[in-house]
This record gives C-alpha cells, structure tokens and sequence, in this order.
C-alpha cells in the first residue's frame, strides 16, 4: 500500500491511497469529516451500505464499526481531506451550551455532499499542508468552523457532536449478530458493548458455548456462502465485506468448511 499523509496538526490531514485500493475495519475513537478530492470509498456499516466519490462531503460518527474499502478512480488517487472531531474539543466547544438531548435510533453517516460552506471551509485548509511553519490557532479556528457549519447545515447534529456518553453494558449475543463481519479485536468487541475483555470473553462463552475467534470465523463463513450463492457476488468483494483480510485466507477457510472454492461456489 502506497500510503501518503500530510497534517496541519494531528487532528488535520491530506491523506492519498495510491495503490488499486486498500480495505480496513475501524471503528473511530472520535468523529470524521471527510471531503474528497479524487478516487472512491465504500462503506459498510451493518444496516447500510455507502458510496463516496470526488466532491462529496460526509460525517462519521465516533463508536461507529464500519468496513471501509478506498479505491483510486479515473488514474486518480484516493484523496481526501480528514478532520478529526475530537471529544475534548466538542467538550470546549458545547461548554455553555444547553442543547436539550433527544435519543437517536442510530448514528448514521452524515451525507453533505458538495455543500458550498462546508467545501470552502474545508478547502481553505488546502495551502496549509504545503506549509512548515503553522500558526498554532490555525487548525482549532478551522474545526470551529466546520463544527459551527455543520450545526448550520443540519439541527439534529448537535444529538451527535455533543453526546458524550461511553458505551454501556448492552445485550451482547443482539450486537454481535449484527456486528460480526467487522474485523476488530477482542478489545474493541467489548469496549463496544460496554465490557472489560476478561468479561467479554466471559459472557461470551456463556452466551455461544465457543471462543469468540471461532464463532466469527463461522458466521463470516455463512454469510459469505449466502452471498455467493444467492446474491451471485464475487468471491473478492464477499471476502472483504464478510470480514477476511486477504483473498487467499478466505478462500482456505471456505473450502476447508464446505469442501469447495468460493470460486467453484460463484461459477455454479
């Protein structure tokens, strides 16, 4: 993977995939604001499926598991400029605020494509990562910027940015059904449901009588069988979307399951 990044600050940077595209499972410890200047993305989250391309502009809530596959496009880069939304930066900005909190069914990716203020806003920063010597203030006046816009642009951000809560301790067996195609570790599994590790693994094996590693390995086994078979993808997007990480593992664990390639699967 030809990987380049270049910041304002830690918070701020001008990040470039050169390669045919590069997939990961991240959950985000803060909120992102990404524009994109050239290439694709593709994201999966359990419920729904996004697609972004140059000019678009879009919000990723922090906690969020998603599966998120960048490609180059038109022998462009994938190329975008990240804005972390950092939980102690919201804290300072919404300090005396009173913003009446109203439950969400569910974080969701905010869509704000091509939205002039924010498009300025975030390609004013542009010169920047050209330059050595920064003023310091400059990336906190920027981030205010973007927070202030996007409390513009949509009412109901502010039930985002200014939820500060952690995870609590919920069903594990209904999140992990829903969630098990993402590659994280354990860790995050259970910070995730509101757990130590040693808790997680316990309840775990309360719950499904196995080791969390094997169930996995067998639900994404199950669901990539279905997908082949039934929703006639190929081999190398059910690979990535049921949550292996390279091609030729995947194709082991299913034919060692099911005594077939997925390959042999597909041509059927």
């Amino acid at each position: 993977m030809d990987y380049k990044a270049r910041y304002i600050t830690e918070d701020i940077k001008l990040s470039s995939y050169e390669d045919k595209f590069f997939k990961s499972d991240i959950m985000f410890d803060h909120h992102m604001l990404v524009w994109f200047l050239s290439g694709e993305t593709k994201i999966v989250q359990a419920d729904a499926t996004y697609y972004f391309k140059k000019g678009d502009i879009f919000l990723v809530p922090r906690n969020q598991l998603a599966t998120i596959i960048n490609y180059p496009k038109d022998g462009q880069p994938h190329k975008t400029v990240v804005m972390h939304l950092s939980v102690d930066r919201l804290r300072d900005f919404y300090a005396g605020k009173e913003i009446k909190h109203k439950p969400l069914k569910s974080p969701k990716i905010y869509s704000f494509s091509n939205h002039p203020l924010l498009e300025s806003c975030l390609a004013s920063l542009i010169p920047y990562f050209d330059m050595k010597d920064i003023p310091e203030d400059i990336a906190s006046i920027k981030i205010i910027e973007a927070i202030s816009i996007l409390r513009t642009v949509n009412k109901e951000i502010d039930q985002v940015l200014a939820n500060f809560e952690e995870p609590g301790k919920i069903n594990l067996v209904d999140y992990m059904e829903r969630n098990f195609m993402f590659n994280l570790p354990m860790e995050k599994f259970g910070y995730l449901t509101g757990r130590s590790l040693t808790t997680f693994k316990r309840d775990f094996k309360k719950a499904f009588s196995t080791t969390p590693q094997r169930w996995l390995t067998q639900k994404r086994l199950e669901l990539a069988y279905y997908q082949l078979a039934e929703k006639k993808k190929k081999p190398l997007d059910v690979c990535y979307e049921v949550g292996f990480e390279n091609l030729s593992h995947f194709s082991f664990a299913f034919k060692k399951q099911f005594g077939l390639a997925p390959s042999q699967l597909s041509e059927k």
